[in-house]
């Protein structure tokens, strides 16, 4: 009751400012205020409309809003908007790991899908290996959250995050940015564009990012925590006249900076190890890592009339990784993961968008071939054995959808969506035990001969679905805008890479298609004069056939298994609002809550690992199914999540400064379904604040920027092998500490 009544509370705040605002004008807006907020435009509906106008929970930063937050990476989002888990995945510095709303996928394997759509310029990031996109030369970054699947590719389920680059200018320009800061850190970008002629633009732009590490491993000297990493972007625009469009985009990211081995949170039964400061560790698997990730795109765009643009979508992308992950923390072989991923995709989308006063809509066919793959090694020295896990997963995808609005009035709108999503899908899929506690021959160790065969199976499915949409959104003035809507979502199903038949038989069988089935309620616009706008959602989401990825512990290594857990309901709440408080001061607020609970949650358990129930007990020969909706709860869905930021600007020699305080808020939440307290953060505040200053002809600035200012501790993964077999293995995986830096922009 006390969580619904502060909730309530904060729905009833939002409409609250709305209705003032209502009350306050019945007639057009004051556009002409000079105090008047900025008015955002997304293509959150694949056409350019203001946010206002956009029936779904839509949150967008602008090129210069990052750059204010002293943002690197898209990671900053996760501070920055309502409801939401956006980090770099254990182990590495470019492996995504995101969530909208509570859905989303923490396991990085190939093969898993993720439940949140990422999106480059409209094509879609099939893989989150090389996903931590840095942020350099954008237009904006959007955030829908809810099932987007009427209009985006694939996966949306929990929502989507567009990254749209900046289109090349009609002029010749160059940029050049230093930063140089704590622990050495060192990064450098060049960017560029120049017509050619003929309707002809060329651009590019070349980052680098290198940092020392937070911490050291112990046994090698090396670097922890460190970050050597490369990206570059090329594009060619052709415009040939007014109605034709094409634009040629490259991007590539190498990482090559150390793997993270985590944080031992418990000292070790056999060794001695004891527990290192939080970025140190003792690791003894060595220190290389490579993540290479890049893509082409080719999009074409022709205004056929006034009204109808035709528009196509080609694009292609791979990536490979090469990493390691010490689990155990230690020099010994406990708990050692060598893997490798390689992926590679094509899709083609073509769209038909419309749009006249009274209706607007696209039309559009989407086709996607990839491929996913890898192998990783478990060596487990306790056991003697190299358990070596690969597989291949390739994927068909086809879809037809349609999303189209009407004005009913001139106030009164609604909107129509439906796709539908067939996924052909083929595995292979092994699990082998080595003798010997060193590599597999997969991973480059000594050939011998394979001791046991513990899965190995080809498979072949087609996952099909119908996900429509609908919404009915109602002008209450020229500013305020309410709507309702009901989205479905769709994932498709699969089969687990690290399934071991031995242990789990039915892992063969794969696993079924989630479903969510997401009703949502808003109201957003401007008030105060236009000195405020806002945004607001309630939603209430029920979701079917969830999967859930489980790790267990069993005498003969680990039992690996996705199930359809069950299902669940999810309700929460959220508001945005940014206002003009003076003509030189400016702040945003956005606080979210979510309440997300398991109506069940059954849970294959094999046999003889304990009973989740009753502890002292053993699951019986054959395994058994358990409901453990009362012992599970969500992973990465802290239950509040707030942001508040100030930019105060001025003048000052001749120049301007802008001084952006950003205070952000999150409310504890689990690593993992089950609770574990040694790994489960805590709720923490981090405090950042950015001070910049741009020369009167803006082609200099100068910026300070400090991060996580009160040295907040804070976990952001883990990993729970607390047993004696792994030698008391709870890795623990954490955010940076506090850093400050400096940088120089120079615009010529």
């Amino acid at each position: 009751m006390k969580t619904m009544f502060k909730a309530a509370l904060l729905a009833g705040a939002a409409w609250g400012v709305a209705a003032t605002g209502a009350m306050a004008q019945d007639q057009a807006s004051t556009t002409s205020n000079p105090a008047a907020v900025d008015e955002v435009v997304v293509t959150a509906r694949r056409r350019e409309e203001s946010l206002k106008d956009v029936p779904v929970a839509v949150s967008a930063f602008s090129a210069e809003n990052p750059g204010r937050q002293g943002a690197s990476d898209i990671t900053v989002l996760q501070q920055t908007t309502p409801n939401i888990t956006v980090q770099v995945a254990r182990g590495s510095n470019s492996t995504l790991i995101s969530y909208i709303r509570g859905i989303g996928q923490q396991d990085p394997l190939w093969g898993y899908e993720p439940g949140v759509g990422l999106y480059i310029d409209d094509v879609y990031v099939h893989r989150p290996q090389g996903a931590v996109l840095d942020v350099f030369d954008i237009e904006r970054i959007e955030v829908l959250r809810g099932p987007q699947g009427t209009l985006y590719g694939r996966n949306t389920i929990g929502g989507a995050i567009k990254y749209v680059t900046k289109k090349l200018d009609d002029e010749a320009h160059g940029k050049i940015k230093g930063t140089y800061g704590s622990y050495n850190q060192t990064d450098l970008l060049v960017s560029g564009s120049t017509p050619v002629g003929g309707g002809l633009s060329v651009g590019g732009a070349y980052a680098i990012y290198k940092r020392d590490g937070f911490g050291s491993n112990l046994t090698t000297g090396a670097e922890h925590y460190n970050k050597d990493v490369q990206a570059i972007r090329l594009s060619a625009e052709y415009a040939p006249t007014e109605d034709l469009f094409f634009r040629l985009a490259y991007d590539k990211v190498q990482d090559d900076s150390n793997p993270r081995h985590g944080h031992r949170e418990l000292p070790a039964l056999v060794g001695g190890y004891k527990v290192l400061d939080t970025y140190d560790t003792q690791a003894g698997l060595g220190d290389s890592n490579s993540v290479e990730t890049e893509g082409v795109s080719l999009t074409g765009s022709w205004n056929a009339t006034e009204n109808l643009t035709l528009k196509s979508i080609t694009a292609s992308r791979k990536g490979h990784t090469t990493t390691i992950i010490d689990f155990d923390g230690t020099p010994l072989p406990t708990l050692d993961i060598p893997a490798t991923y390689d992926d590679r995709s094509f899709s083609q989308e073509l769209q038909a968008v419309y749009s006249d006063e009274n209706v607007q809509g696209v039309f559009g066919l989407y086709y996607m071939n990839s491929q996913a793959s890898g192998e990783f090694d478990t060596i487990a020295g306790n056991l003697g054995l190299s358990i070596a896990d690969g597989g291949k997963v390739r994927t068909q995808s086809f879809a037809v959808f349609v999303d189209a609005s009407a004005n009913m009035t001139d106030r009164l709108k609604v909107s129509v969506g439906a796709r539908a999503t067939r996924d052909h899908k083929r595995s292979n899929t092994f699990r082998l035990f080595y003798l010997g506690a060193t590599r597999s021959p997969y991973q480059g160790g000594t050939p011998r001969p394979i001791f046991a065969t513990r899965t190995n199976y080809g498979a072949e499915k087609t996952f099909s679905e119908f996900t429509p949409r609908l919404s009915v959104s109602y002008d209450l003035n020229d500013d305020l805008t309410t709507y309702a809507s009901y989205s479905k979502g769709f994932k498709s199903g699969g089969w687990d890479m690290r399934g071991d038949a031995a242990i789990t038989p039915q892992t063969i069988n794969g696993y079924r298609p989630e479903v969510v089935n997401a009703y949502e309620v808003g109201l957003k616009g401007y008030a105060l004069d236009r000195r405020l706008s806002f945004a607001s959602a309630a939603f209430v989401s029920k979701y079917e056939d969830q999967q859930v990825s489980t790790q267990v512990v069993v005498p003969s290594g680990i039992a690996s298994s996705i199930d359809n857990a069950g299902s669940s309901t999810l309700w929460g709440v959220e508001f945005e609002s940014q206002a003009r408080m003076t003509a030189n001061l400016t702040g945003t607020v956005a606080l979210g809550y979510i309440h997300a609970e398991y109506d069940t949650f059954s849970r294959f358990v094999p046999a003889g690992a304990p009973n989740p129930l009753n502890p002292s007990q053993t699951i019986p020969a054959g395994g058994q199914i358990v409901n453990v909706a009362n012992l599970y709860g969500f992973q990465n869905t802290p239950e509040w999540t707030g942001n508040v930021s100030l930019t105060w600007t001025g003048d000052l020699a001749g120049g301007t400064v802008a001084v952006t305080p950003m205070v952000s808020y999150r409310a504890a939440y689990q690593q993992f379904e089950q609770p574990l307290p040694l790994l489960d953060q805590d709720a923490f505040t981090l405090v950042d604040l950015t001070a910049s200053w741009t020369a009167p002809n803006s082609n200099y600035k100068l910026s300070l920027t400090g991060k996580n200012l009160t040295d907040e501790t804070y976990r952001t993964g883990g990993y729970n092998f607390g047993v004696a077999t792994y030698n008391n293995s709870v890795i623990g995986f954490y955010g940076p500490p506090r850093t400050v830096s400096a940088s120089l922009e120079v615009k010529f």
